[in-house]
């Protein structure tokens, strides 16, 4: 498995460089969107099949490529969010709201210097992911690598860690009475129509839509990994929505990081009934949505640059499952090995 390749076969970076390369041309959120598609795909196969996730039996599309080094997030997601990055610093902003640097929605074609940027991160992602497998650290690898990704992305291309704080670290009160940021914000020359504070989902910046989303998603989520027993099916389907708001839907919530921990932690307790996994799937639903929007407040609505608050909710809900199964009060709360 790719896990076992090493940081230096040359076969695989070159797949991982094309894969950032690819999430730099159809823009971040579109190649999360392809990567659900892959992981739906790949988990209906294994189901069919009956092979376990990460078996030599499974069908690689699970491993190699939703999650792996051709469309996994660390890759071509993260590829995209370096992409936009650096294009930041050369070009305004068309039709995106926000700073140019954050726009993860809107392809990036066949700029050679955007393909290069997206194709750099696309393997210093994999690199980080590999990092994590080696250490054996109790945490979801991909996504721990896209946050990781995203705050190097930031500093390599020279914006600022947080940003501006204009008001309150976590008051995002400012964006929903329409205030700009002036010169006195540090606002860059062309940047003059710019909001003060840029939530990261505008539709869903409320604690309690937040954590309504999260009763929600849980509940679908434990009950789709809990009668299926596929880890991923209900955190691809949940990905492979996002292509609607790459179409330009706006209303449409994001909650793939509602999806994946509610769906694992329903599999954490195997000796219990749908009950629990039910519970389970709510309780991990609703952390993650809280704190996504948290992350989003710290790390997202002050800076430049897309950190991306769901990656950071399921780097933590994920940790947290990891050490509740290594001190033994989950049974299989962490995903098999890809």
């Amino acid at each position: 498995m790719v896990a076992d390749t090493g940081y230096f076969a040359i076969e695989i970076l070159v797949v991982a460089f094309a894969g950032g390369a690819i999430g730099a041309a159809v823009g971040g959120m579109a190649a999360l969107s392809l990567s659900g598609l892959a992981l739906v795909v790949g988990e209906v196969a294994n189901a069919a099949s009956g092979a376990a996730t990460g078996s030599p039996a499974a069908l690689g599309l699970t491993s190699l490529v939703g999650y792996g080094p051709a469309l996994g997030p660390h890759v071509a997601f993260a590829g995209g969010v370096a992409a936009a990055a650096y294009l930041g610093r050369h070009e305004d902003a068309d039709s995106f709201a926000y700073h140019r640097a954050k726009d993860v929605f809107t392809p990036n074609g066949a700029q050679v210097d955007a393909l290069l940027a997206g194709g750099a991160f696309g393997v210093i992602g994999y690199w980080l992911a590999a990092l994590s497998r080696t250490l054996g650290l109790p945490v979801d690898p991909v996504m721990a690598s896209v946050v990781v990704s995203g705050l190097l992305a930031r500093i390599a291309f020279g914006y600022p860690l947080v940003g501006f704080i204009r008001d309150g670290l976590l008051d995002v009160s400012p964006s929903e009475r329409g205030e700009i940021r002036t010169a006195l914000d540090g606002t860059e020359e062309g940047e003059g129509t710019r909001l003060a504070v840029e939530p990261w989902a505008p539709q869903q910046h409320r604690w309690l839509q937040q954590a309504l989303l999260g009763v929600v998603v849980g509940v679908f989520a434990a009950y789709v990994t809990y009668v299926t027993q596929r880890y991923y099916l209900a955190f691809g389907i949940a990905m492979v929505t996002l292509a609607i708001t790459v179409a330009g839907v706006d209303r449409l919530p994001i909650v793939h990081h509602i999806a994946f921990p509610a769906g694992i932690a329903a599999l954490s307790m195997p000796a219990h009934g749908i009950e629990v996994a039910l519970a389970l799937g709510v309780g991990f639903g609703i952390a993650s949505a809280l704190i996504a929007e948290l992350g989003g407040r710290l790390l997202y609505a002050h800076a430049d640059t897309h950190v991306d608050p769901p990656a950071i909710a399921i780097t933590v809900t994920t940790l947290a499952i990891g050490l509740l199964t290594t001190v033994g009060i989950f049974e299989q709360g962490l995903i098999p090995a890809l």
